[in-house]
């Protein structure tokens, strides 16, 4: 017998340094706050409770940003003490990457669509 199933055989659990799991209760209440998160949302578009399509679009947006820090508290575990810091270190470089990414793309396309689409002026005066 190893000391490794001793161990197991006298109720201790090795977890190598990790955090403990999230309990029942964690995972109840991040489900709950998902529901809610996916619903309201839903019901702010079937109802048109928003006249504007604009501000309906960006309370999705809020709705979809809380959600995402909702999932990452209560399933993904992610805090400040869990691994050094670092995930949340690894989090905050992979934020910073995607909103260059969705920038740098936006613009090169809103620039293309100005510079290189032709009028309907211009298009009108080809043969």
């Amino acid at each position: 017998m190893s000391a490794h199933d001793m161990g197991a055989a006298h109720g201790h659990h090795d977890t190598h340094g990790a955090e403990p799991h999230g309990s029942l209760r964690g995972y109840v209440i991040g489900f709950v706050l998902s529901v809610i998160l996916t619903a309201v949302p839903f019901w702010l578009v079937m109802s048109g409770v928003l006249d504007n399509a604009t501000a309906t679009a960006f309370a999705i947006m809020g709705f979809a940003v809380v959600q995402i820090v909702v999932h990452m508290v209560f399933f993904l575990h992610m805090n400040f003490r869990s691994e050094g810091g670092w995930t949340m270190l690894a989090l905050g470089f992979t934020l910073i990457l995607v909103v260059i990414t969705l920038a740098g793309s936006l613009w090169v396309m809103y620039h293309l669509n100005t510079n290189m689409m032709p009028s309907l002026h211009d298009m009108r005066q080809i043969p």
